[in-house]
């Protein structure tokens, strides 16, 4: 049975007001030099209008407001805007905000913005199709939308072992696609894709089931999944033994493109 949209919410909501400040401090999450890259593919204009779904802690949000004109960080959530609205605050910048909102149905008026943006959160969407067409509609034509999330494996078996133990070690998992699923959403949306990047994550397993506050029962099944992935090569993460830790990877992709108008799309 599909789970509806607002029920999923509701497990997001769990997920993150537990999760919120261990994940802000998340070292993917925070990482200055992951975030500086993500600003340069984008490459807003000083003037220009954006939105970041999904925002969080709002790390991105905040860069992005050195160098554009007006940045919204809209998010689910209240316990990670909480930190978000903190560290605004902190650096005295009046050029962000921080809103509480659905990104499935997103509070904003067609081509409001010039710029839209989603990081790290595509996996965690019921319905992430609906999430990019609602991104899409927010941005005007000619404007920029784009996606940092994990991607795995182009072969479904391994597409779906890294996702099993993915939504065991946090319920508000979904599903992340293969790099081929997100360039179809993309042309689905409507939008050209004119960059892609690919990158790594590297986390240490305890760390991050710690992270995301795993009941010991399916943190217990998680190390079982991923030590049998470190010996037969399940999924593509590649488990390996580091200082007497056992680290995987996880392949992210940065997809950044051009809204069509209505008589581009075919």
């Amino acid at each position: 049975m599909t789970q509806s949209n607002n029920d999923h919410n509701a497990v997001v909501r769990t997920a993150f007001t537990r999760q919120a400040v261990a994940y802000a401090a998340a070292p993917g999450i925070v990482d200055p030099e992951r975030i500086a890259r993500l600003v340069a593919a984008v490459a807003p204009s000083p003037e220009a209008r954006v939105l970041e779904v999904a925002t969080g802690p709002g790390h991105v949000a905040l860069a992005f407001a050195a160098v554009a004109g007006e940045v919204v960080g809209s998010d689910l959530t209240a316990a990670p805007l909480a930190i978000a609205e903190a560290a605004r605050r902190q650096r005295g910048l009046d050029n962000v905000r921080f809103e509480q909102g659905d990104a499935a149905r997103l509070a904003y008026d067609d081509s409001s913005f010039d710029v839209v943006l989603c990081r790290f959160a595509f996996h965690h969407f019921s319905d992430p199709a609906i999430v990019l067409a609602e991104m899409a509609r927010v941005c005007r034509s000619g404007g920029t939308v784009a996606v940092e999330d994990m991607i795995v494996s182009e072969h479904p078996e391994r597409a779906a072992y890294q996702n099993r133990f993915e939504n065991l070690r946090d319920e508000s998992h979904t599903r992340a696609f293969p790099l081929s699923g997100l360039l179809r959403l993309f042309a689905e949306a409507g939008l050209d894709v004119e960059r892609v990047q690919t990158d790594a994550l590297t986390p240490d397993l305890e760390g991050w089931l710690a992270r995301g506050g795993t009941p010991p029962d399916r943190a217990a099944t998680v190390r079982e999944l991923v030590e049998r992935d470190a010996t037969e090569d399940l999924s593509g993460t590649r488990p390996q033994r580091r200082d007497g830790e056992l680290v995987f990877t996880q392949r992210t992709a940065t997809l950044v493109g051009r809204k069509l108008g209505r008589a581009s799309v075919g």
